[in-house]
């Protein structure tokens, strides 16, 4: 069974350094527009992903190798077939991998990294270039020479059977470099997941500075989306209100990392209550129930966000009361899910935990929770999924550090008595920050229904 490390207490960032004004962003904060909310140029975005990555490997990189015990780190890819880390690991405006491309990260005796690069085309600052011929056969004894100069004991590479994200070394590269290399040290190569792991999900201070505002422009477009701006009862469709959601992101220079979905429900239209899940496409119709489910990323952050809306009937002035109570239902699912949060235990402990909270208060529901980071479905603790609600083997036995992001995601299930007694599926997923002791949402938290008038 995969085993994780718990967090060593030199990893833990200080509280001062979570980004400060966190509670400021209210847990049922209410946003009207994405307009509200500055989006830099491209070429602005390369100076902030640029110092970011800088202080990731001045500050982060270090203490992460000394808790995987790692000497040396190998990230070897070729273009078209880069590493799945190789682009959190590069500065911008760098975009692939040229040739053959090969980074080094040996370890010092003060605790300090040395970073290299041995490459045709020298990547320049944050690496010092520990080659830079041309032959590709000249390429791999400058490798096999520098790892033998350094002697490193224990070497790791990105191979991996449970996480795709630490398998990036492909069979290829990985065979011509135990050929390369003397046997001893071959016998030293051993798989990086950890460590990889471990770089991918913990944020540092400065994304933890940037994350709301990333996660405010995702939740500011649902709110434009949800409203009489794009949505005319009766003749929009829910395809035409997706459409509307992913043109507005790339209209903002915002990449979509997937296609944003849409769907309603309504009185007579069947929603089991072993349904997995509600929701139907086609023209929306007052009265309608609405759900979103969009994703982007911008300065390397990623987000997943779902919300509900509601069309108005004729002389309706308000949600009914009992929309109102199911939206309730799932806030207080996010409620007793998140207070189950803990450092040091797995995705699976926590999953068991809050399934006993939520069934000793009656609530029909469903957790399937994900981190967050340089990817939409972050590596990290799995925390249930929506078709096991047990434990999910490797994945789910990630224990939970602090200073990591996640999507609380899940449904709620109840019963409407506006609908006669019909179920309602509330899907809710919003952003929040894990600082190893409270979850804060990273932009507030849907507390209200998005109305359509």
């Amino acid at each position: 069974m995969f085993r994780a490390k718990i967090l060593t207490a030199c990893l833990v960032l200080p509280l001062a350094w979570v980004y400060a004004s966190a509670a400021d962003f209210e847990q049922g904060r209410v946003l009207s527009s994405a307009g509200d909310y500055a989006v830099l140029s491209p070429r602005q975005r390369v100076e902030v992903e640029n110092r970011v990555l800088q202080e990731r490997l001045d500050t982060l990189l270090p203490l992460l190798m000394a808790e995987s015990g790692l000497d040396m780190w190998l990230v070897i890819n070729r273009e078209y077939a880069e590493d799945p880390v190789y682009f959190s690991l590069v500065p911008q405006p760098s975009f692939a991998a040229r040739r053959t491309t090969m980074l080094v990260f040996n370890r010092l005796q003060d605790g300090t990294l040395e970073r290299l690069s041995v490459n045709r085309y020298p990547l320049g600052p944050p690496y010092e270039t520990g080659w830079a011929g041309g032959e590709l056969e000249a390429q791999w004894q400058a490798l096999a020479e520098l790892i033998v100069e350094r002697d490193p004991a224990r070497i790791g590479i990105n191979v991996s059977e449970q996480w795709a994200v630490a398998d990036g070394l492909t069979q290829g590269l990985a065979g011509r470099l135990t050929k390369v290399l003397p046997p001893e040290f071959a016998k030293r190569l051993e798989p990086a997941e950890d460590l990889v792991v471990r770089w991918l999900e913990t944020r540092i201070p400065e994304e933890l500075a940037l994350y709301p505002h990333v996660a405010s422009i995702a939740r500011g477009v649902i709110a434009e989306a949800f409203s009489s701006r794009v949505i005319t009862p009766g003749a929009t469709t829910t395809s035409d209100v997706a459409w509307y959601i992913r043109e507005r992101f790339e209209a903002l220079g915002l990449r979509p990392w997937f296609m944003p979905y849409v769907n309603r429900q309504a009185p007579g239209l069947a929603c089991e209550r072993d349904a997995d899940f509600c929701g139907e496409s086609g023209i929306i119709r007052p009265g309608d129930v609405l759900h979103t489910d969009v994703g982007i990323c911008y300065l390397k952050l990623c987000t997943d966000t779902q919300e509900m809306g509601y069309v108005l009937r004729p002389g309706e002035r308000d949600v009914p009361a009992g929309l109102r109570a199911a939206l309730a239902a799932g806030n207080r699912w996010q409620d007793l899910f998140t207070g189950e949060f803990r450092t040091g235990r797995s995705g699976n402990e926590v999953l068991a935990a809050a399934r006993n909270a939520l069934e000793a208060e009656g609530l029909y529901s469903k957790t399937y929770t994900h981190p967050l980071g340089y990817f939409g479905h972050a590596p990290g603790p799995t925390i249930g999924m929506w078709d096991n609600q047990g434990p999910t083997l490797g994945q789910g036995d990630w224990l939970l550090h602090p200073n990591t992001a996640y999507a609380i995601e899940g449904n709620v299930k109840v019963e409407v008595p506006e609908w006669d007694g019909q179920w309602v599926q509330v899907k809710l997923e919003q952003g929040a920050l894990f600082d190893g002791q409270h979850v804060t949402y990273l932009a507030g938290r849907q507390v209200a229904w998005h109305v359509v008038r």
